[in-house]
């Protein structure tokens, strides 16, 4: 007899690029519903420290870098006080990030290339972004669908896992999965999708065993029965402001654990 997760898997085998398209977009309005105030978690007033923020967003969490970023910024408030800091002192305020000598380094330098290239601002484009130190496609495409409004994906680890989950695509390259997954969706849509599909991934869709008994999209998803199935048991998986009678540190302790 087949489990829940082979059943699933097999409902879409034979899926037609068309019908993976037509899925992929209803995924999405299911995702508009159930997360109508998703948006970027990491907090930012300008262009610049959206960017930096992003780069300190490497290998920790949003709510990790939100704790630093008030001091920082307090500190160096623009590209041309950064790039004059004393690396040590960069250093002690964004230590709890992680790997924060080599970040230290990274934003520094990024601030010191602002200043010499652009007189101190962002740039809005992505062959411009993509050069300057520590900056990728995804923490481009973060800064342009939000600073700028111009339409982005970020494929992020919660990006790239859903993706797969749901059948969008089977790479793991973040650059050839994000042209996979752009393909099926208007481009007006691409931020506000990141933004999403990033909810969803941090509340329900866990990496290591997602919440599938609680899930909006079971009917929808190749991946269904992959995790928990029942449903009391499912939703007492869900994290964040979906969570049960969670505290703000049970909430900051969840997404540290992502």
């Amino acid at each position: 007899m087949l489990t829940v997760a082979e059943k699933s898997a097999r409902k879409f085998a034979k899926e037609t690029p068309l019908g993976r398209t037509r899925r992929a977009r209803k995924i999405h309005r299911v995702l508009a519903e159930v997360y109508p105030n998703a948006k970027c978690e990491l907090d930012f007033e300008t262009p610049f420290q959206l960017l930096i923020a992003t780069v300190l967003s490497a290998q920790t969490t949003d709510i990790r870098v939100n704790s630093v970023t008030p001091s920082l910024f307090a500190a160096f408030p623009d590209a041309h006080a950064l790039a004059v800091a004393n690396l040590v002192e960069v250093e002690e305020h964004i230590r709890s990030t992680g790997f924060y000598r080599a970040k230290a380094r990274n934003i520094v330098k990024l601030a010191n290339e602002l200043v010499d290239e652009y007189d101190g601002e962002v740039p809005n484009k992505l062959d411009k972004l993509v050069k300057l130190a520590g900056v990728g496609r995804k923490t481009a495409n973060v800064v342009l669908g939000n600073a700028f409004d111009t339409p982005g994906l970020t494929v992020d680890t919660h990006m790239g896992r859903l993706a797969r989950r749901f059948g969008w695509t089977e790479e793991t390259d973040p650059v050839k999965a994000e042209h996979e997954i752009a393909a099926l969706f208007p481009r007006r849509d691409l931020t506000m999708l990141s933004h999403r599909v990033i909810f969803h991934g941090r509340r329900i869709c866990h990496s290591r065993k997602p919440a599938c008994g609680a899930c909006p999209l079971s009917a929808l998803c190749p991946s269904f029965g992959i995790g928990e199935l029942d449903p009391e048991k499912a939703r007492a998986m869900l994290r964040f402001e979906m969570a049960p009678l969670a505290t703000p540190a049970e909430e900051a302790a969840s997404e540290d654990g992502q």
